[in-house]
């Protein structure tokens, strides 16, 4: 692929992550709430009410609120829209992709996708209104519930079967229900989404029915299922347009290898979204890469569904084609499975977990470190997937993939992703965990703020530690998960100007480091406190710390506690991110007096990048011998004896 190609193609790279708003500076924190007032002020003025904000990616942002037909007072002629916003910043190129968006939208016609509204430009900025399917996103769903039931997975899988033949143009082409119309799709070229997962699936509990929602990914397919051109037109074959992908990547945690490799667009791709997405669901996790480590076959499915779903997922193309074209050929017939609800057995957790009410609200960010260790010493063969992002300069594309995942095996981007679950959940605390050739050594502090969601939370926690278990190689992970609402700001004009507080402190209070007192039964033994320095200096962290700030920690160290403590020095910005929990009440003085030392010293940070700390409050490490895959697991042949 050349490098013109390779830089087209990666302009329309999208990423799923989001920033916390409390991780961003004051000026960009304030641009951001800024641009949603006025896009709140557009959408009123164009008669629209009860206005609020349902995602943001790395284009624009999505409000959801509606409008009546009949009145504004009429309840029962409500009728709620969708809308998305482009980002003005955003070169025009970009900008003018609502438009195609929009186009694409109308081009399909389904009972289970919500239908296009209007697209229209209001003082420069685009809009998109799209109808709202009702429920919560597939995504959100999960990490509320955890693994989905097989019956529900199997009920899914159905319907967005149903949807893949409607977009290569052989299923039902009339609509009813979600997006009903009588219109027809304007074009019978087979249709692309390109981005299928759980986040785009919107989910209706009580009628168990799912709407495939974000178009932004989605193009005319250049090859059909049997990788033929769909045009027979022999001057379109030899155009330009033919001999390159159209093919925007999507979500590198659900598309295929032929997706991500550059290879020309088919209906292929959505066989391996709903796939990755359908494993995801089953499994609870965020990702398709687990696959290996806990395979589809052990996750309690019917016996046929689920060897179904692993050759989906296989590293074999002719295998994902021969499973896909099954797929949808016998789903009508599985659908029809005898299925009642057993339900999951209830898991326990494979490593302890602390459950206490918030008392405010928290927004968990994970950060981790140590992760070199986790990339393969080389590719596998005639992998080239990765290769085509290597010229892409893009900030959140290195953070998020080129210096996170690529060069890693798939059960260890799995692992990552695991780990990534966890922030998901309000939870604050530190895990370490050590790869030894005889199995896996873990320490941790989880601390969850909403008993309601401990449940989800173990089955993510139990992912974790399959997927870890599953991985071969002599190395130290750590992450610490902390709320990003506690993090101090320092901004400064002049890269080579000290970092101080005065400015930004509200009168003449100076900001601290907040904790919380928690007193134990009795304190632990000294020997069994979880240094911070037992495991020297992380070769992946840039950032060298004045010897203030190491001889406070040093002291903070002989106090019995928990937390971690992160500074990230940009040119213009340093944040402070810390966790505390003191656990001899007895100590709170120099407790306190230690942490103000530590941010008396931040004038004295010169440097840029990142250093980090962790304290566990004790030594309770679980030993765990490697597993590389789980056992076998299947729906009941007679579900009817378990369910009396």
């Amino acid at each position: 692929m050349s490098d013109a190609r390779a830089h087209e193609r990666l302009q329309q790279f999208y990423i799923p992550e989001e920033q916390s708003i409390y991780l961003l500076s004051h000026h960009d924190a304030k641009k951001l709430k800024d641009w949603v007032a006025l896009c709140v002020t557009q959408l009123e003025g164009l008669g629209y009410r009860d206005i609020h904000l349902v995602g943001k990616g790395a284009y624009g942002f999505v409000f959801a609120g509606w409008r009546g037909q009949g009145g504004m007072d009429d309840e029962g002629a409500r009728e709620e829209h969708v809308f998305k916003f482009t980002r003005v910043t955003l070169p025009q190129a970009l900008q003018d992709r609502l438009e195609e968006e929009a186009y694409m939208l109308d081009q399909v016609a389904h009972p289970r996708i919500p239908r296009l509204i209007s697209y229209q430009r209001v003082r420069r900025q685009s809009i998109l209104v799209m109808e709202r399917a009702p429920g919560i996103n597939l995504e959100e769903y999960s990490l509320r519930h955890g693994r989905m039931s097989p019956r529900l997975v199997v009920k899914i899988a159905s319907q967005l079967a149903d949807i893949l033949k409607s977009l290569r143009g052989t299923g039902p082409g009339s609509r009813s229900g979600v997006g009903a119309a009588s219109s027809t799709p304007h074009n019978s070229r087979p249709v692309v989404h390109g981005d299928i997962k759980p986040s785009n699936l919107v989910f209706d509990a009580e009628q168990e029915q799912v709407a495939l929602i974000d178009w932004g990914s989605s193009v005319f397919a250049q090859l059909d299922e049997r990788l033929q051109f769909v045009t027979t037109n022999v001057m379109q074959l030899m155009s330009d347009n033919l001999q390159q992908t159209n093919a925007r990547l999507g979500d590198v945690y659900f598309i295929g290898e032929e997706q991500l490799g550059g290879a020309l667009s088919s209906p292929r791709f959505d066989e391996q979204g709903v796939a990755a997405t359908l494993y995801a669901l089953a499994s609870g996790q965020s990702c398709r890469f687990g696959v290996q480590a806990i395979p589809a076959v052990s996750l309690g499915l019917p016996r046929e569904f689920a060897r179904l779903l692993d050759s989906l997922l296989s590293d074999i193309p002719a295998q994902r084609m021969q499973a896909g074209d099954y797929f949808l050929r016998e789903m009508p017939r599985l659908a029809r499975l005898v299925m009642p609800e057993l339900g999951l057995p209830s898991s326990q957790p494979l490593l302890p977990v602390w459950v206490r009410p918030a008392v405010r609200d928290i927004d968990t960010v994970v950060y981790t470190s140590r992760k070199s260790f986790l990339r393969e010493a080389f590719e596998p063969a005639g992998y080239q997937g990765n290769n085509v992002l290597d010229d892409v300069n893009d900030v959140q594309l290195d953070r998020y993939y080129k210096n996170f995942m690529q060069g890693m095996g798939e059960t260890e981007k799995a692992f990552l992703a695991a780990v990534s679950r966890l922030g998901k959940y309000p939870i604050v605390g530190g895990l370490a965990i050590r790869w030894e050739p005889q199995g896996i050594y873990i320490d941790t502090a989880l601390h969850l703020h909403d008993p309601t969601l401990k449940a989800a939370f173990v089955v993510a926690i139990n992912n974790m530690v399959a997927l870890a278990r599953a991985i071969y190689r002599q190395g130290v992970f750590k992450a610490c998960l902390f709320n990003a609402r506690d993090t101090l700001h320092l901004e400064r004009e002049d890269p080579d100007t000290a970092f101080v507080f005065s400015q930004y402190s509200v009168g003449n209070a100076m900001p601290r480091l907040p904790y919380e007192v928690s007193a134990v039964p009795e304190l632990e033994d000294e020997s069994r406190i979880h240094s911070y320095f037992e495991d020297g200096p992380d070769p992946e962290e840039l950032l060298a710390l004045p010897g203030e700030v190491m001889s406070a920690l040093a002291e903070l160290n002989q106090i019995h506690h928990t937390g971690m403590l992160i500074f990230e020095a940009l040119p213009h910005h340093l944040k402070i991110h810390s966790y505390y929990r003191l656990l001899d009440p007895a100590r709170e003085a120099d407790f306190a007096r230690l942490l103000a030392a530590i941010l008396d010293a931040v004038p004295l940070i010169s440097g840029l990048g990142i250093s980090g700390f962790m304290k566990m409050p004790y030594k309770n490490t679980k030993h765990f011998h490697h597993v590389e895959s789980q056992p076998e697991d299947f729906y009941p042949r007679d579900p009817r004896e378990m369910a009396q």
